[in-house]
């Protein structure tokens, strides 16, 4: 909940992924206090959702980069005429673009429907 909390400013404002790695870290170190494990836990411990023992514990790195295309994607296909005349930039940083995860995300998906429904598990 702490995590959804934080997340709203960050869309709203311009914020670079240093910071929000930063802030990640500090959420970090007081979970861990928290729940009572040693600080050698790896993040795949805590933030993996296909493990048997998971946490329910969301990444606040991986929440903004998926909340930042997913406001790129609606300022993209807004039907507003000025909004798409402007096309606003987010400006995040420099390690990490929003439109290269969305265009990867977007042939990723159009990928998908070529290849079609894949059967998987043998049983």
């Amino acid at each position: 909940m702490f995590v959804q909390k934080l997340l709203g400013p960050f869309l709203v404002y311009e914020s670079c992924t240093s910071t929000v790695v930063s802030i990640k870290v500090k959420i970090n170190g007081s979970t861990r206090k928290w729940i009572g494990v040693s600080p050698g836990l790896a993040d795949v411990a805590k933030y993996c959702s296909k493990a048997k023992l998971r946490l329910s514990l969301k990444s606040i790195v991986v929440e903004y980069k998926c909340g930042k295309c997913t406001l790129k994607t609606m300022l993209k296909d807004l039907e507003d005429p000025a909004v798409r005349f402007i096309q606003p930039q987010l400006r995040i940083g420099r390690t990490w673009k929003v439109d290269g995860a969305v265009n990867q995300t977007k042939e990723g998906l159009k990928m998908a429907a070529a290849i079609g429904l894949t059967q998987t598990g043998g049983k």
